[in-house]
Order: structure tokens, then C-alpha cells, then sequence
């Protein structure tokens, strides 16, 4: 059974929006409460295509998970900023290709940690946990995670829409940087940002974070491509590099939509 820290945070605060459930909402999930619902309809108000990217997020995790497992061989994930549970979580995608594969879940929110004691569960041959922690710690994270994760071994760095809750660019970097030092050659980094980008349409998202950092948390930032790319330094990019999420190999029939998420994977050499 997934299990979490027992320091765990208690009740959630419902009067004030929170991420992790306006993203939900965003998703057309059920986990989130009215101050959630009135925060997300105003900033879809302010950048009508925040649902697609909330659905082009979640859609390029399924097929960066998907090809990790089938094309590489990954059997190991570590997810920080994991959000609540979805309809395909990363460790149902795993597991459809190899069972015995373990995913270790990183969030702080106390909704997201209720839902992870009865949805995330770990089987007899495989693994999914949960830690509760803060992705500004990720020495805690890494401390707790090779609990359940052998770091000798390939990982699966997944950082989708996190490090845009950390407002300053070097410690952003750093920490990005510290969380795939122990790992070993032959790990990814899975990672999805919010550009400015405007020929994406990013400058219409500057306006709809100032009024998300009033009136919701975490405050949010958005960087230009060239500053998201800085987190795959030393990597080698896999095709079609670092691209709006929704274009990161799309399956075949679908027509995606261009969002303002940039997305990409990359190898540790």
C-alpha cells in the first residue's frame, strides 16, 4: 500500500484556490472546491486555452511514460509534483509494460496525500509511494526516495509544471541539477514548463499569472524557451527535442493543439 510521511500535513484549506486542484478542475476532475472552481473560470476567462494545456500536460506524461517503459527499458519513476490522481497516473502506464516497475510520487498538498493513500498502491512486484514533501528540499526528496528506488539503475526524472512554482531561475536550475546528480547514466529527465513565448501564445498567460499569484497557490512563473532549455544542460535531447508538450510525439490520429507548455525528454549521459 502507498504509504506517506507521518508528518503529513491535516486539513485542506478550502478558502483559498489551490493548484493541484484547479489543475484537476482544469482536467474535468471532481477533486476540487468552489474557490477552486471561481479561480479557474476567471483565468480560463484570461487565456481561453488553459484547459488544453492542463489536458496537453497530463496527455504528454501518458506518452513520455509510455516510451520510457516500451523503448528504454525505464523501470523506475520519480514523479515530484505528482497533482492528484488522474485517470492514467504514471504508475498504471508503467506497469501496463512491466509490472515489476516502481514509482516513488512527490507532493505536498494534503488533498493530493488523501487521495494517494488509497489510490496509489504498490503490488507484489512492484512499487508506488508516496512522499510528502516540498520540491524546494530535494535532498529530503532524494533521502526518502532511495527508499524505494535504486539509484544505481536508470530513473525517470519527472518534473511536469513544478519548477514553475519556483520563482527564482538559479534555484530552479539547482534544483533540477541536484535532483539528477545521484541518478545514474542512462536516467531521463521528463519535464514540462509554461513559456512567454508569444508566438505560442505565452504573453497572454502573463496577465493570468498575476492575478493567479493574488488570489491562488503557489505562485506561478512562466520562462522563455531558452531558459527552459537550460534544464537540459549535459543531456542529449530525445526527438523532436523541446517543443509545445501537446507536439511531443503525438499519437497517431490526433490533431493536437499548440499550447504554451513547453515540453521534452532527455538522457543523462
Amino acid at each position: 500500500m502507498a504509504r506517506a510521511r507521518p508528518d503529513a500535513p491535516g486539513t485542506p484549506d478550502t478558502t483559498r484556490a489551490h493548484n493541484a486542484r484547479v489543475w484537476n478542475y482544469w482536467q474535468g476532475g471532481t477533486d476540487h472546491y468552489e474557490v477552486d472552481r471561481q479561480v479557474g473560470d476567471h483565468v480560463a476567462g484570461m487565456i481561453p486555452v488553459i484547459r488544453d494545456i492542463a489536458s496537453a500536460d497530463r496527455r504528454f506524461l501518458v506518452r513520455a511514460v509510455r516510451r520510457l517503459t516500451e523503448e528504454h527499458g525505464i523501470r523506475q519513476f520519480l514523479d515530484i509534483g505528482t497533482g492528484l490522481p488522474a485517470l492514467e497516473n504514471t504508475h498504471e502506464i508503467a506497469r501496463r509494460v512491466a509490472p515489476s516497475s516502481r514509482i516513488v510520487y512527490v507532493d505536498k498538498d494534503p488533498l493530493v496525500l488523501a487521495h494517494a493513500r488509497t489510490r496509489l498502491t504498490s503490488t507484489e512486484e512492484g512499487a508506488a509511494v508516496y512522499i510528502d514533501a516540498d520540491a524546494h528540499d530535494p535532498d529530503t526528496i532524494l533521502r526518502i526516495a532511495g527508499e524505494t528506488l535504486g539509484f544505481g539503475e536508470p530513473v525517470a526524472l519527472m518534473l511536469l509544471g513544478i519548477l514553475n512554482f519556483v520563482l527564482d531561475d538559479a534555484e530552479a536550475r539547482a534544483i533540477a541539477r541536484r535532483l539528477l546528480e545521484p541518478l545514474a547514466p542512462g536516467s531521463f529527465l521528463v519535464l514540462t514548463h509554461p513559456t512567454t513565448e508569444p508566438d505560442l501564445g505565452g504573453d497572454l498567460q502573463l496577465e493570468a499569472m498575476e492575478f493567479w499569484n493574488t488570489h491562488a497557490e503557489p505562485p506561478v512563473t512562466a520562462r522563455g524557451s531558452a531558459e527552459i532549455a537550460r534544464y537540459f544542460d549535459g543531456l542529449t535531447l530525445l526527438e523532436p527535442g523541446l517543443v509545445p508538450c501537446s507536439l511531443w510525439r503525438p499519437d497517431p490520429g490526433d490533431e493536437p493543439t499548440v499550447v504554451p507548455q513547453l515540453g521534452a525528454v532527455a538522457r543523462k549521459p
